[in-house]
């Protein structure tokens, strides 16, 4: 009787640990298939903070240039005729009248060729530059 005891009850621990077995691959598999789903989430996530990152640095920077435009108004507009003209107006060289706005001399070459535009900041001073005569200039210039 002991030998048929310990034959059942090893005979229901080798089943038990097969049942287990079973259920531990399917918890196995359910596992990883959760791990890769999460991995995918985490990179759709990050793709969409880039996204949104760029976009709200985007719009942070239209709405800045929005601004800044209904703040100068219609008043600083720029050709590169009238700088030119103006710079020879004031006779300063290329090169006095980068010093004076605060530019290198290439940058007021393209301006004047139409290469480049100033930004809002030297649109600015572009502007109080024309309303100085050329004593002022000079003075400005200490020359």
């Amino acid at each position: 009787m002991a030998q048929f005891a310990s034959v059942l009850k090893a005979e229901i621990s080798r089943l038990a640990r097969k049942e287990v077995r079973a259920e531990i691959e399917k918890l196995k598999k359910a596992s990883a298939q959760y791990r890769s789903d999460i991995a995918a989430l985490k990179r759709r996530l990050a793709e969409q903070q880039r996204l949104i990152a760029r976009l709200g640095k985007k719009s942070r920077s239209a709405s800045a240039s929005a601004a800044e435009n209904e703040s100068q108004g219609a008043a600083l507009r720029f050709r590169s005729g009238g700088f030119a003209s103006l710079r020879k107006k004031l006779e300063l060289s290329a090169a006095e009248m980068g010093k004076l706005l605060g530019v290198s001399l290439q940058t007021v070459y393209h301006w004047e060729h139409g290469k480049a535009k100033p930004r809002a900041a030297q649109l600015a001073r572009i502007a109080e530059v024309r309303k100085l005569g050329k004593r002022a200039v000079r003075e400005r210039l200490g020359v």
